[in-house]
């Protein structure tokens, strides 16, 4: 059957084509009559816009379920402020300066006219940073820079110049150094921060050298004659000359080592400081059960006061390390300001560590014999008298108390605080020896655990506590009643038997993603609706220095005697 179209053309559906665009019949746009040539064209033109502004209709309605795919909301979330830029200032200019302090400038050698000259073992002395910032850019930068700081360098010099010859140090100074670098933040292909591009400016205002050294006049090149045909040249003549070289010599070298601040800053951010965010966990284990995913999910955010990383923050079961719980919890919302750090956790993250227990098999619990409390056993026997009687042949065996969670547990975050809901299964049984196990009875329990929630170094550590507790039969509501007298019994078994149990699985915690050498002090936690917040203050327990030393390559020795410079020639022949 052929469904027929609408005169005024839109939207239609079949069952044999679905959705279709229609545009308006021509009987409609024309009245009923043949259209003319002109008209034909309008009449497609009005056709065209019609389909697209169906298209448009069917794009808006899609969007919103489009941009809420685009965005995940992160199981965890790191702000730090202005007040932690201002700790990581002061501890990266000690790397800055170490770096400028490595400065290499390669030997240089040339001539200019009847100037012939050899720069050799150029080394940086000392080093000041009068005054530097380090400062959030949005959306994706930091700016760093240095103004009016001073470099003091020495190195030797070679210079020949007509029939003077001339060897020895000279103290140069480089005043009002000025750096500006911007660092571009964002994540990578394996979801870790990265410095991802760099930009550099450097500049040196001016320049200052100190000669010393012996000028003497070259009467004959031979080497076997030179030592008895020098004299040195008068003071005053010296000094001219001196003068003379140094304005050379002190441009040229003012330019050089302008030049090579930023590749050596480029160097420090892009290798040896990346190498401190790769230490940074994003997916690593958490025990032979569990392991935790803290990728990136997208480019972190930079205001003017504050940079905040959005984690996933999902435990996975290392049996099957690639399954994905989808997030359904509220995104945390970070607001304070006051402390140099902040480190907000939603319900997800804990549901996750949950779930991915459940999966991994391992929340049960089994007593048997012995470790079953002596009052507890005589009053589950003395409970199921009647079933133990009734057997035949009469049974004297130990009993079993085995526990097992039926669902993920899940977890609720409040103002008021932290919780966990549990359901689970008792069953208890004989086990004769020999014989398969005799079930006496099995019992649903509902249980809701407080839960503590606190910051050691940098690991987030869980204290549960049983709060409610409830029992009741699975079969009828009459055995529900009969074992309320076991109430109280296995409400104490849980907290001085099962509790410490578990609280002793959660001992160990889950480590914060942040570098190594750098730890929370002063924590602080607070609750809010759907999430909680850590706000604390950091401190660098190693310095950057250490830890890149720790993590950087050794350098073999072939490559070591390659890079050294070699010493400068003492004969002017060799200019």
């Amino acid at each position: 059957m052929r469904e027929a179209e609408p005169a005024l053309g839109g939207i239609t559906w079949s069952m044999r084509k679905g959705f279709a665009v229609t545009p308006p019949s021509r009987r409609h746009l024309c009245g009923g009559h043949r259209p003319a040539v002109g008209q034909s064209v309008l009449t497609l033109l009005s056709a065209s816009r019609c389909e697209m502004a169906a298209g448009g209709c069917l794009l808006l309605l899609l969007l919103p379920s489009l941009i809420a795919a685009s965005h995940s909301p992160p199981g965890c979330k790191i702000r730090i402020t202005s007040k932690g830029l201002d700790l990581v200032k002061q501890e990266g200019l000690r790397f800055v300066e170490q770096e400028l302090q490595n400065i290499t400038v390669s030997d240089l050698h040339g001539s200019e006219g009847q100037f012939q000259y050899n720069i050799s073992q150029v080394k940086v002395t000392d080093l000041k940073l009068a005054s530097s910032d380090l400062n959030f850019q949005p959306q994706q930068h930091l700016v760093f820079n240095i103004n009016n700081a001073s470099i003091s360098l020495r190195f030797r010099r070679q210079l020949l110049y007509w029939f003077f010859y001339d060897i020895g140090s000279i103290n140069a100074s480089a005043d009002g150094v000025y750096i500006y670098t911007v660092l571009q933040l964002a994540k990578d292909e394996a979801g870790r921060l990265k410095i991802s591009n760099m930009t550099c400016n450097a500049s040196i205002a001016r320049m200052h050298a100190g000669f010393s050294g012996t000028l003497s006049y070259v009467l004959e090149w031979p080497q076997s004659h030179r030592e008895n045909r020098q004299c040195r040249t008068t003071p005053v003549f010296s000094r001219k000359v001196y003068e003379f070289l140094s304005t050379f010599i002190v441009t040229g070298m003012r330019f050089l080592l302008s030049q090579q601040i930023c590749p050596s800053l480029e160097h420090a951010s892009l290798v040896l400081l990346n190498s401190l965010l790769d230490t940074v966990p994003v997916r690593n284990y958490v025990d032979e059960h569990i392991g935790i995913d803290y990728s990136l999910l997208r480019d972190p955010s930079i205001s003017t006061d504050t940079l905040e990383l959005d984690f996933k923050g999902m435990f996975f079961p290392r049996v099957r390390e690639d399954q994905e719980l989808e997030n359904h919890a509220v995104e945390p919302v970070i607001k304070e300001t006051e402390r140099m750090v902040y480190v907000a956790f939603s319900e997800y993250f804990f549901d996750s560590a949950m779930q991915s227990y459940f999966q991994a098999g391992v929340l049960t619990i089994e007593l048997q014999g012995q470790k079953v409390p002596k009052d507890l056993e005589v009053l589950l026997r003395a409970t199921f008298f009647g079933t133990i009687f009734m057997l035949s042949p009469s049974v004297d065996a130990p009993l079993r108390l085995v526990l097992q969670v039926s669902t993920p547990p899940r977890c609720t975050i409040k103002p008021s605080g932290t919780s966990v809901s549990v359901s689970a299964f008792l069953n208890i049984s004989l086990v004769p020896p020999d014989r398969p196990p005799i079930q006496l009875s099995s019992m649903a329990m509902e249980t809701k655990l407080s839960a503590k929630v606190f910051l050691q170094g940098k690991a987030l550590r869980v204290q549960l506590d049983l709060r409610r507790f409830r029992i009741y039969s699975k079969q009828s509501a009459l055995e529900s009643l009969a074992l309320f007298s076991l109430q109280a019994p296995l409400k104490t078994l849980l907290q001085l038997t099962i509790m410490p149990i578990i609280n002793e699985r959660t001992k160990k915690g889950v480590q914060i993603p942040l570098p190594e050498g750098m730890d929370f002090t002063r924590e602080v936690v607070t609750n809010h609706a759907g999430f909680l917040t850590v706000g604390a203050d950091l401190h660098f327990s190693k310095g950057l220095r250490e830890v890149i030393e720790k993590y950087r390559p050794v350098p073999t020795a072939a490559a070591y005697s390659s890079s050294r410079p070699p010493e400068p020639s003492l004969d002017p022949s060799s200019l």
